[in-house]
């Protein structure tokens, strides 16, 4: 760790070579001419969220349960959401009826035929409702002729992991993710320069290393209560930087809680009045960008002398590294081209690579991993803004269906 720190700082200060001494400046919340005023910009800030509690203790009849559907959008990135009311508590996601919704205004269909069909597909206890039974939906989406829309990666996934689940694939996924002031700066930073060099973020405490801590831990919270496999966070390399990590889960669970906690995070972010990018790359320059690294097991990489079958998968991965540079950035790729610059903790776009503790490889064995000869790989090159639902298709595709 100290000799990472080390390399970081010295990237860092490199990176700041030629600029005057002002313009890099520890991380304040404090007023004065130097200082941003934080989310001085931003309406929600400004909202009292108190007055919502006076609604919120009114009670109504139980029968009744609130359930808001959550769907990706056309872009590929961000979700749309709206209520309905049910009058009867579902207990599975085949229990919440379809429903529709117009994707010409979701960047999905034209005005002329824009009744887009929403199918339930998993179902969790929503952290932002009142009622001891109201419910998230998330749901897949289908053109008319019930067709998958263009940004529904789920169904192929579904489809692979029926062809693969003898295998028993587990996913697990590190989602990292930047919280920005509502003028794109990242928040707490200077309004003019920068911070200082990187070194002192990662997994840091302290006010003057760390950014928006509460809103974290209120995510992470919201996530258990929801019914999210929620195993971790801490605070990432750039400040203002974050991880957390879902799973590891059998199947299809890791890639429907990781959207459910995305739309989760940015429910509590608006809340604060924090915007909250996965872009991955939101600074240029020496500082680190933002991933979505995939863990990936089967039955048999589990097993005794299982290190046989992750080495297996990993050569057929390397086989297929332009399939899978396309499926991890909702960009095919584009996205990953201002991430994967083979510095700064990632590997090169260009060429496929992989070792044993090496986070500079596009796969990773972890030591523990190589060191009991069984266990998982990490592929590090998905972007932070990737869909995991196209991630673990890929993978499952290329290592255990040769496809």
């Amino acid at each position: 760790m100290a000799l990472r720190v080390v390399g970081l700082m010295f990237r860092g200060q490199a990176g700041l070579a030629g600029k005057s001494s002002s313009s890099v400046r520890m991380i304040s919340t404090s007023g004065g001419p130097r200082c941003a005023r934080i989310l001085e910009h931003s309406p929600n800030a400004h909202l009292n969220k108190t007055l919502l509690e006076r609604y919120t203790r009114l009670k109504y009849d139980p029968k009744y349960v609130q359930a808001t559907y959550v769907w990706i959008d056309g872009t590929g990135e961000n979700v749309r959401l709206k209520d309905r009311v049910l009058d009867y508590v579902p207990a599975k996601p085949e229990d919440v009826p379809s429903w529709q919704y117009d994707g010409s205004s979701t960047y999905q269909a034209l005005g002329g035929n824009s009744d887009m069909k929403l199918v339930p597909r998993a179902l969790y206890k929503d952290p932002f409702k009142a009622g001891p039974n109201d419910v998230i939906v998330l749901c897949d989406t289908y053109q008319p002729d019930g067709k998958p829309t263009a940004s529904n990666h789920r169904a192929a996934m579904q489809d692979a992991y029926n062809r693969t689940k003898e295998l028993e694939p587990w996913f697990g996924i590190e989602q990292e993710y930047t919280f920005l002031d509502v003028d794109g700066r990242p928040l707490g930073w200077p309004v003019n320069g920068f911070p200082g060099p990187q070194g002192p973020y990662y997994c840091a405490t302290g006010a003057q290393n760390v950014v928006a801590r509460d809103i974290a831990e209120a995510h992470a919270v919201a996530c258990l209560y929801a019914g999210v496999q929620f195993a971790g966070t801490n605070a990432e390399v750039m400040p203002a930087q974050w991880e957390y990590q879902v799973g590891p889960a059998l199947g299809m669970k890791c890639a429907d809680d990781l959207w459910l906690s995305r739309y989760i995070l940015w429910r509590i972010a608006e809340d604060y009045g924090v915007v909250v990018t996965f872009d991955p790359k939101p600074m240029e320059g020496n500082w680190n960008g933002a991933g979505g690294h995939c863990n990936f097991s089967t039955k048999p990489m589990r097993a005794e002398g299982g290190i046989k079958a992750i080495e297996a998968a990993i050569q057929k991965l390397s086989t297929k590294h332009d399939k899978h540079i396309k499926a991890y950035d909702p960009r095919g790729g584009k996205d990953n081209e201002r991430r994967l610059v083979g510095r700064l903790e990632t590997s090169s776009i260009d060429k496929f690579s992989w070792g044993v503790a090496d986070r500079g490889c596009s796969v990773r064995i972890p030591r523990g991993v190589a060191d009991a000869k069984k266990g998982y790989l990490e592929d590090r090159r998905p972007s932070s803004n990737c869909d995991p639902y196209s991630v673990c298709n890929a993978i499952l595709t290329t290592c255990l269906l040769d496809e």
